[in-house]
This record gives C-alpha cells, sequence and structure tokens, in this order.
C-alpha cells in the first residue's frame, strides 16, 4: 500500500512538470505548490521529494518543453551521491579551482554538492553575515572556520570572507562529517545514506544526527537536504541555466533578491550579487 501510494505522488507530481513544460515560466509556482503539498501528505525524503527536482529544468531552461525522460534524468541525479564533474559553467571562473578542490578532499563529497551548499547557504555572497553569525560564501560558525579555515590563495590572510579559504574550510567540514556519517553507517544506527546524513549535520550538527538516528525529522534538517540535492541537476550542467545568466546563480522570474538567509545586521558595505537564489527549505 504504501509503494503504491509513493508511486502515485510521484506520478502526480511527474505529470504536474510535464504540463508546466507546456505552459511555461509562468506555472512554476503553482506546480511547485503543488510539489510540496505531496510532501507535506506524504512526508520523508527519497522518492517522495526526487519529483520536485524536475523544476530546475524549467528555472534552467526559461520554460521549455520537458518528457518524462527528462524528469527521470534529473532525479537520478537528485537520487545520486553528487559526485560527478562540476559543470564549470555554472558557477564563476575564479570559484572553479576551490570548489573542484574542495570536492575532491574525500570520496564522500563531490564539487556538485560543494557547489549545490554554496547556492543553498549563501546563494554566493562572499561577504553574508547570517542572522547566527554564520560567515562567508560557504556560512560557516565562527569557531567552525577557526578549525578547518586556512590561507589558500597565500594572501598572508586566513578570512571566513575569503571565498577560497571559505570553500575548502566547507570541504574539509564536510569531509569530516562523511567520516563520522560512515561510522553511523558501518554501525547500522541508520538506514540513510552518508551524504544525506553529512548535509543534514552540516546544517543541524552532528549530535542532532546521532540523537535522531539518521537525518532528523524536522522542516530544517530535510528540507536542507532536499534543496541541496535539488540543485545537484544544475551543477552537474544537466539542467544548467540558459546562456548569459549570472554563474551559480538560479535564473526565475521577476525582480532578483538577495539571499534569504541574509541578516539584516550584515555590514552595510557588504556587496549583494546582481542575482540570487536560495533555495528555503
Amino acid at each position: 500500500m504504501a509503494e503504491s501510494e509513493e508511486g502515485g505522488a510521484s506520478n502526480a507530481v511527474r505529470n504536474g512538470i510535464a504540463a508546466a513544460g507546456t505552459c511555461g515560466c509562468l506555472m512554476l509556482p503553482f506546480v511547485l505548490l503543488g510539489g510540496v503539498v505531496v510532501v507535506i501528505v506524504f512526508g520523508g525524503l527519497g522518492v517522495l521529494l526526487a519529483p520536485l527536482i524536475a523544476l530546475i529544468l524549467f528555472f534552467g531552461g526559461g520554460g521549455g518543453t520537458a518528457d518524462q525522460g527528462d524528469a527521470d534524468e534529473v532525479i537520478a541525479v537528485f537520487e545520486g551521491d553528487g559526485k560527478g564533474a562540476l559543470a564549470e559553467s555554472t558557477v564563476s571562473a575564479d570559484l572553479v579551482d576551490p570548489i573542484e578542490e574542495a570536492g575532491a578532499l574525500c570520496d564522500a563529497v563531490g564539487p556538485i554538492v560543494i557547489a549545490a551548499q554554496i547556492e543553498r547557504e549563501s546563494g554566493f555572497n562572499t561577504s553574508m553575515v547570517g542572522p547566527d553569525g554564520k560567515e562567508g560564501i560557504s556560512q560557516l560558525p565562527p569557531d567552525i572556520f577557526k578549525k578547518y579555515g586556512k590561507d589558500e590563495d597565500d594572501n598572508d590572510k586566513t578570512s571566513a570572507f575569503d571565498a577560497a579559504d571559505s570553500i575548502l574550510a566547507q570541504g574539509r567540514h564536510m569531509c569530516d562529517l562523511a567520516g563520522q556519517a560512515q561510522q553511523m553507517v558501518n554501525a547500522k544506527e541508520t538506514d540513510d545514506s552518508v551524504l544525506d546524513l553529512t548535509l543534514a549535520a552540516y546544517r543541524v550538527g552532528m549530535d542532532a544526527v546521532r540523537a535522531a538516528k539518521g537525518v532528523p525529522s524536522t522542516n530544517e534538517a530535510q528540507g536542507y537536504v532536499a534543496s541541496v540535492r535539488a540543485q545537484f541537476a544544475k551543477y552537474s550542467g544537466l539542467a544548467a541555466p540558459p546562456s548569459g545568466a549570472t554563474p551559480g546563480v538560479t535564473p526565475a522570474s521577476g525582480t532578483p533578491s538577495a539571499p534569504a538567509d541574509r541578516a539584516a545586521g550584515a555590514p552595510p558595505d557588504s556587496p549583494v550579487p546582481s542575482a540570487s537564489s536560495s533555495p528555503t527549505a
């Protein structure tokens, strides 16, 4: 019965995706809303959330049509391990090397994961200060950055507001969390994947993940995992933004705004990207 319900939910969202492809970008908010309702009704990660990723096809392609094959391919990337090659055109040229380097520090975390996290965390805003004190493009807490941060660009300064320093610190932190997540999996404490556990721990802390024996059943934890995975297709190049789009920013209709997580108390001279989209959990 459960499998039947899951299949029905997945097919319903996929049908909505195909319809949105025919109607164009204006239908996207309504399809997204419908997808969220499905998730709320049926709950959980995995296959129920996976169809939502197909919406990236429309945000990236400007409202073109998509068929079942397109959706299936994007869903497969959504559910994958994020270990493929980064589509370099999807990020600013100066960030390609640090993202790829951070994504090569350990087997569990690839560059696609690093790039997707950065969009979710800061919308690629190197000067962002979060409401909880997190800093920089990777939004690491000061104590975490102090632990993992190094002077990556040899400018005699280690700073969370230096993109390379922040991204490599992010990579080291993720690899550390992945090692702890692997221990949980090896001990059969959870059925969740190492990557999902790692992403959840980055957001809510490994203690919370251990206490829940998996990805915590909270909107913050599960929404974060889903929203990062939702960018895998983009950064793998499968649903890349159209020509002329700002690298590292998911195009959308309307006036771009600053990252949603940016604190009102951020430094007044902190630059905000000309376009920015950070998926909400």
